[in-house]
């Protein structure tokens, strides 16, 4: 998985890559020459006593140190440019497919763990990405090259290369093959940790309400010390590797020094070729070493990428048709036909024979007990789900075949919970129509009962909004998400229980306000008042996702028992009739 996200983020940027190879094998190799141009200083200039020679050579040895820093300067900034790049493409795209996916998908996954792969996951990639061009590149050539040099200088004691690096190269094999299932059961723990905080942040007054401060505090500790064992056995092996590589490096010095000063006092090597083995036999064992330090990272990486991987090959269960209709011959119609779906892996459906027609100017509503399927059948209509069985359709066509932005341009929704972004009261009104005037944002909120609160605020419409509304009651984020829909002028209007938290007279103030604004749109509500919808054209009664009733306040009073309840268990007898 690994070398496929690589293969497929990378590709944009192999004019690039080339450029950072060639500077970093110009680079290594003005690092290679220094030890024999030293070598030379040593045994030419020194042991003859030629100081002119001795300040040629060393002018020599600046101007390669001054090519290989300007070199790897280059080489630095370009890898920069590369790993940057390629978070930000692999963020976009994890961006746009986890805002293509349906409800079910976002299930499936967990929120908690699509939010620790598109920040966290593509940040420990982009790092490989980095140390891979700025040391892994270079590594090879410092390798091959100093081995070449290495042997050129002396090579009976090039001998000692042949133990060093294979001991070196096991060690490191071994400690990646046992961190691979540690970084995978990390990620797990992130996402866990993650999925706790978010809990806990969100229901906070929850959480204070019903002082549950110290279960709270022991759940968090569990996955944080989960987080921690994990972490620090990965750790341990990590502090492992690097003294186990340096003892290798200074065993293996230790030995070329032993070995070469015999060979010296045996006259079969002189000493500035000593001195350049050793440097080379450094630069050998440090290559590796190098190679060794992204070699850590792989595991982690590779167990990153493949739950990168695993959004980006998923499949949005809403998706577009191959040929999709753009053009609806009417306006405003709803018609459910036979409508039944249920969950992936249920045994029963949530919703089973669901018929209805609603058309422009009439006001259909929806009321059922708890878990009867309202809010699921509202969320058909948009396509958040696509049906299992029967058709939703809209101006006469199956919203499967139609193009989603012309669906969603005709359906506005106000959700059950309605959620309010960061920013101001304009701006999130201006979800709906980026191009509204201010007078148009004051007419919507006047209509949703609105413009009052929002007046009182200090700076009006460019009032701050936080992060979900938590700035603003219950009543208020609905009356702004109602005036949100108001502001998109829809042909179709969905309301699932979106007058829950309002009381009675501002229910009914806004409910009249509507009448003007909806007379040429359908109008769906999901309500659990009668009141709210007793003046509907049409309610449809559900009970256990089936339909048991369909008509007026008064036709359905007189034929359906469960409505007939619900109205006895809120209205007295004289208000339902």
């Amino acid at each position: 998985m690994l070398s496929r996200l690589l293969k497929a983020h990378l590709r944009d940027y192999r004019k690039l890559l080339v450029i950072v190879v060639a500077l970093q094998a110009v680079q290594t190799m003005a690092t290679l020459i220094l030890p024999t141009l030293n070598a030379d200083i040593i045994d030419q200039g020194i042991a003859n006593q030629d100081t002119a020679y001795i300040v040629r050579m060393g002018g020599v040895m600046l101007g390669v140190t001054v090519v290989q820093i300007g070199f790897a300067i280059g080489a630095t900034f370009f890898s920069a440019k590369i790993a940057m790049g390629f978070g930000r493409d692999v963020r976009s795209n994890l961006f746009h497919r986890v805002t293509s996916f349906s409800g079910q998908e976002v299930a499936t996954l967990g929120a908690p763990s699509l939010i620790t792969r598109i920040t966290n996951d593509v940040t420990q990639v982009q790092m490989l990405v980095v140390m891979s061009l700025t040391m892994l590149v270079a590594a090879p050539i410092m390798a091959i090259g100093g081995v070449f040099m290495a042997v050129r200088e002396d090579g009976p004691l090039s001998l000692i290369l042949l133990v060093s690096i294979p001991v070196l190269l096991l060690t490191v094999g071994n400690t990646i093959v046992r961190m691979v299932p540690m970084f995978s059961e990390m990620q797990e723990r992130i996402d866990r940790i993650n999925q706790v905080l978010r809990e806990q942040i969100t229901g906070i007054r929850v959480v204070r309400a019903f002082v549950r401060e110290p279960y709270e505090v022991d759940r968090f500790e569990v996955a944080n010390d989960d987080l921690t064992r994990t972490s620090l056995r990965a750790g341990r092996l990590m502090a492992f590797l690097f003294p186990t590589v340096m003892l290798i490096l200074n065993v293996s010095s230790a030995g070329a020094l032993w070995f070469g000063g015999n060979r010296i006092g045996g006259g079969e090597m002189q000493i500035g070729a000593l001195i350049a083995f050793l440097s080379y036999l450094v630069q050998i064992l440090m290559s590796v070493m190098m190679a060794s330090f992204v070699a850590v990272m792989v595991p982690r990486a590779a167990v990153c990428a493949e739950r990168i991987q695993e959004v980006l090959d998923t499949p949005p269960s809403i998706a577009a048709p191959d040929a999709p209709v753009t053009e609806l011959p009417r306006r405003g119609t709803l018609d459910l036909d036979r409508v039944e779906f249920r969950y992936p892996g249920a045994d029963e459906p949530v919703l089973c024979d669901i018929s209805l027609t609603a058309r422009p100017g009439q006001t259909t509503a929806i009321i059922g007990s708890t878990g009867s399927g309202k809010t699921t059948l509202v969320n058909l209509i948009p396509r958040l789900y696509d049906v299992t069985g029967g058709a939703v359709l809209v101006n006469g066509v199956d919203v499967r075949d139609l193009e989603p932005e012309l669906l969603w341009e005709r359906v506005a929704i106000v959700p059950q919970k309605p959620f309010l972004f960061s920013g101001t009261v304009a701006s999130n009104l201006r979800h709906a129509d980026p191009d509204a005037t201010d007078d148009e944002l004051w007419a919507a909120l006047e209509v949703a009962q609105a413009a009052d609160f929002v007046r009182a605020m200090p700076e009006g419409l460019d009032s701050p909004i936080t992060q979900g509304g938590t700035n603003v009651s219950g009543g208020q984020r609905q009356r702004l998400a109602i005036a949100r829909a108001i502001v998109r002028r829809p042909e179709i209007y969905l309301f699932d229980d979106s007058f829950s938290a309002l009381d009675l007279a501002t229910d009914a103030r806004l409910r009249a306000a509507l009448t003007p604004v909806t007379a040429n749109a359908t109008v769906v509500i999901v309500a659990q008042r009668v009141s709210t919808i007793r003046h509907a054209d049409q309610i449809l009664v559900l009970e256990d996702g089936r339909e048991v009733g369909l008509g007026t306040h008064t036709e359905l009073l007189a034929t359906c028992p469960t409505y007939a309840e619900i109205v006895s268990s809120q209205l007295t007898a004289e208000e339902a009739a």
